[in-house]
């Protein structure tokens, strides 16, 4: 059973980081989406195609500014208060197309992904079901300052891992999942509705105290 939480107590942002129109992916975000609902808590449910943007280029950022597909990205980043990204592995790491999202986001101040709430799922027809894959995606994100789930949740031989009702053909997998976005889901609930936990101190590893660079914020 997924958890108990405030009907829109919190606000999360659930999207599939693949472009292909049929892509398990997709599949996977919006299962994921709706076990977020159940919790009761508002899910945002987004696919990449959402937020177009080119390649990172420092010159183009220079003359042009960010694009219109990273802002707005950022800005629902921002509105929620974790979120949920389900991704393919490309040979074994990161798409780059969602690495170059990540890439282009970073470039906003306030940076939008400090200390918001991430689980990382993935499907693919592997056996590994693309979980090489969201070890490396762990990098660039706690790297930002984002809290990665320790749980991750991926789905192997997925072009056959999906009901006509859009839930896991595998119960044990079925299961699974929800067990892992309930315990995210209790995570991301506590830690927006009790004060005691919402003042606090971010910072990236290594950096000195009186760092410019750093920007860091006290919650």
């Amino acid at each position: 059973m997924a958890a108990e939480v405030e009907p829109a107590a919190v606000r999360v942002l659930v999207f599939g980081a693949a472009l292909r129109a049929h892509s398990t992916n997709a599949r996977l975000a919006a299962l994921a989406s709706h076990l977020v609902a159940e919790s009761g808590a508002e899910a945002d449910l987004a696919g990449m195609r959402d937020f177009d943007m080119p390649l990172y280029d420092g010159d183009v950022e220079d003359a042009e500014g960010l694009p219109a597909g990273a802002l707005a990205l950022a800005e629902r980043i921002k509105r929620c208060d974790a979120f949920v990204i389900s991704s393919p592995e490309y040979n074994a790491s990161v798409p780059g197309l969602l690495k170059n999202a990540i890439d282009w986001v970073s470039r906003v101040r306030p940076q939008p992904f400090k200390t918001k709430h991430a689980l990382l799922l993935s499907s693919s027809p592997s056996m590994i079901g693309g979980n090489r894959g969201l070890w490396a995606l762990r990098v660039p994100l706690e790297h930002l300052g984002t809290r990665v789930y320790p749980d991750m949740f991926s789905l192997p031989r997925a072009h056959e891992g999906f009901t006509e009702d859009g839930r896991l053909s595998h119960p044990g997998a079925q299961q699974r999942l929800t067990e892992t976005i309930a315990g995210f889901m209790r995570l991301v609930c506590a830690d927006v509705q009790f004060v005691c936990l919402q003042r606090r101190w971010y910072e990236f590893p290594g950096d000195r105290t009186d760092a410019p660079v750093t920007q860091r914020a006290e919650d």
